[in-house]
């Protein structure tokens, strides 16, 4: 085993030392070698149990953890690629290896002699356990009774093949994302279609022409002056011409490919949700509660359905007046301006015109603010922002680790006192043929012991989409993809700074999912800190700072259509939450016509008919926020009032911040999930979080007063 790399099991992969053809060689090996091992460890504790000397953690928990991370190792280098570097080969290795794995992790979780090793643990009055034990062994518990412990015979059998079943619709689910993105492309020849569309966004539509070998009428390669113009569905491509573009039929065509993405033919996501949907009913079923979202939610913060329903509720009555109100200024700008449209306005019409009320009313441009947000100046602003904060230092450490691609970067992150702390990939731009996406943290090695009793340090992998340089010029970031680096980096600092010795609860592990948002979204509320900002946006070619008149219209820009993006995280949430608590094929209602009745009370302008969202709804088809998408407002409660904890010391009180970040690291970002998210944040607040700073924060209460 030794010899091959997917095997290796620790250290840092070498991603280019690994291919399909290992994954079919080598993944089998390790699932024979794994399941060994695990009846070796079943045989031996199954005699500890028979004995009258009491078993102890590390007799149960340091194997059984070992047993989880080599497989989590291999397996976790597998399933990253497939994200970052998708090939036709890799993905058809993945899904032949996949059934084996989940099968081998169902081992797992329904061994009887574990649970009761796990039960005896925790109730042994003689072991000297801590709290963060116990709540390692209380959520193992429950683990593996979400896992088919407690069935038997064809009940377990039936229950297997549906955990089968449910991972491989997951990956097929997110394929087929991947691939309608991939595939959807027009060719835009004439100028004129393109007439509002910023030079930087046709700079990137006539360089993916030319990659493509796209030509002009007269047979001369695309240039951004004279195209032609590839238009895609992926971010970089799509929002531009959709926030920009003038010409109203080209934005309803995009639109509408953009919302209908996996919803036809061979790429139709449609039958797997409903097959999702009635499988995850089902093991619910079996496993002893109503439906998915009983089950999610009995591992999470919120108590139940009803108590997110209300908290849902609360936002959405908030929000409708505010956005119908947004509505109805969007369509008295559209008028203003003479548009045609403007006493019909349709989905593909409100990012444009509210790109145009934001210009009218704040003077603001945020294509115009781009140069200023050049990706290597934001990052030197993160960097800075995480050394005022949390007494931390982040070196760039590009060609001392392996990359898959020659975009991703390397750093490490040390102590005050130089000492290493962790390590993070960064890999920020789109690639629309081989990555998926959206943007993410994932673990690529957790805070732990190796077999030596060596520390191993955290290390992260960070994923973005954003703008991808073009020639010369550097990423220049729109302010939302400078929001989306910091929210995942606050993920990333929650795995890298963890002090928790125990490698089941360090980082982000044995967190709630409904907390894990806090420190990620915490992070977002510093990219409109005027120190963090005013240091990082320079112009890229003059090294001119961002006006301070900018910065003003910026700031006061910050609840711009606030009540139409807390109507559509609503909608999201509630549409999640109902698919998995209330609907059911008896209701004689497709997922999609269900998706619609809830949108008739959370959205102000219907979806048309081509609307498909669900088809792409990879958060919680393909993702882990199944019953759990609630969780970006749950904890944005949370985050809001953390970073009221700042302001309340004075932003600009260097001292009084860096006190306030060193009791924010010490806690949130130190204890991962070895205490309740909620005395995590006594610990760190003094008190339970309100909704008050959220409500400041977001203006709904002004605009609602």
């Amino acid at each position: 085993m030794s010899t091959s790399e997917l095997l290796r099991g620790e250290g840092l992969p070498r991603f280019d030392a690994i291919d399909a053809d290992q994954v079919d060689r080598e993944i089998p090996t390790l699932l024979s070698t794994l399941s060994e091992e695990l009846e070796s460890l079943e045989s031996t504790l199954e005699q500890r149990l028979n004995d009258p000397a009491p078993l102890t953690w590390d007799a149960l928990m340091s194997p059984l953890h070992t047993l989880g991370e080599r497989l989590n190792w291999s397996w976790g280098v597998v399933s990253h690629l497939t994200s970052v570097r998708n090939t036709p080969e890799l993905r058809e290795a993945h899904a032949r290896q996949q059934p084996e794995v989940v099968r081998f992790s169902n081992r797992i979780g329904q061994s009887q002699i574990i649970h009761k090793a796990l039960s005896r643990l925790l109730s042994d009055p003689a072991q000297p356990l801590d709290a963060t034990q116990k709540r390692i062994l209380d959520a193992e518990l429950l683990s593996m009774q979400h896992r088919g412990v407690g069935l038997e015979g064809e009940e377990q059998a039936a229950f297997n093949r549906t955990s089968e079943r449910l991972a491989a619709l997951s990956t097929n689910f997110s394929n087929h994302v991947l691939d309608a993105t991939q595939q959807w492309n027009l060719v835009i020849h004439e100028r004129d279609q393109l007439r509002g569309v910023p030079e930087r966004a046709l700079d990137i539509l006539a360089a993916a022409a030319a990659e493509a070998g796209d030509t002009a009428a007269d047979g001369s390669a695309s240039s951004a002056a004279h195209g032609p113009w590839r238009l895609g569905l992926d971010m970089p491509r799509y929002l531009p011409v959709m926030t920009h573009a003038q010409d109203r039929a080209l934005r309803e065509t995009l639109y509408k490919a953009h919302v209908s993405r996996a919803s036809s033919g061979d790429l139709d996501n449609a039958p797997l949700i409903e097959e999702i949907l009635q499988l995850r009913r089902e093991q619910a079923v079996r496993l002893g509660y109503s439906n998915w979202a009983e089950l999610s939610l009995a591992s999470k913060m919120a108590d139940d359905v009803p108590a997110v329903e209300t908290l849902l509720e609360e936002l959405r009555s908030s929000a409708m007046p505010v956005a119908q109100k947004e509505l109805t200024e969007l369509r008295a700008c559209a008028a203003n301006r003479g548009a045609a449209e403007a006493d019909d306005l349709a989905p593909w019409d409100v990012s444009h015109w509210a790109e145009q009320l934001r210009r009218e009313r704040f003077d603001l441009d945020q294509e115009a603010l781009r140069p200023w947000f050049p990706l290597p100046r934001v990052l030197d602003g993160l960097f800075g922002l995480c050394e005022r904060l949390f007494g931390i230092r982040i070196e760039a450490a590009d060609g001392e680790a392996p990359v898959w691609h020659e975009d991703v970067r390397f750093f490490r992150v040390l102590d005050r006192d130089n000492a290493p702390l962790a390590a993070f990939y960064l890999d920020p731009f789109s690639r629309p043929a081989s990555k998926r996406g959206g943007a993410w943290m994932n673990e690529c090695l957790s805070r732990s012991r190796d077999r030596n009793g060596a520390p191993v340090l955290p290390v992260a992998y960070l994923i973005c989409n954003q703008t991808p340089p073009a020639g010369d010029t550097p990423s220049l970031m729109s302010f939302e993809e400078v929001e989306t680096l910091f929210h995942e980096f606050g993920h990333g600092l929650q795995h890298m700074l963890t002090t928790v010795d125990h490698p089941q609860a360090a980082g982000i592990n044995n967190v709630e999912w409904d907390a894990v948002e806090l420190p990620s979204q915490f992070m977002e509320n510093w990219c409109l800190d005027r120190s963090t900002l005013m240091g990082m946006a320079r112009h890229w070619q003059t090294d001119e700072p961002l006006p301070e008149a900018d910065y003003r219209k910026l700031c006061s820009s910050r609840t711009f259509m606030q009540g139409n993006g807390t109507l559509r995280q609503v909608h999201f949430a509630l549409t999640d939450l109902r698919l998995h608590s209330q609907w059911s094929p008896d209701l004689g209602l497709s997922p999609d016509g269900f998706r619609r009745q809830i949108a008739d009370s959370t959205t102000v302008l219907a979806p048309v008919a081509e609307d498909h969202f669900l088809c792409a709804f990879g958060h919680i088809f393909a993702g882990g926020y199944a019953a759990g998408y609630y969780s970006y407002k749950w904890a944005e409660v949370l985050s809001a009032d953390a970073f009221a904890a700042f302001e309340e010391v004075g932003l600009e009180q260097d001292d009084a911040i860096a006190a306030t970040g060193e009791r924010f690291r010490n806690t949130i970002l130190s204890l991962g999930g070895s205490l309740k998210p909620a005395e995590v944040y006594r610990q760190f607040r003094g008190r339970d979080a309100t909704s008050e700073a959220l409500i400041r924060h977001t203006g709904l209460a002004q605009a609602t007063a």
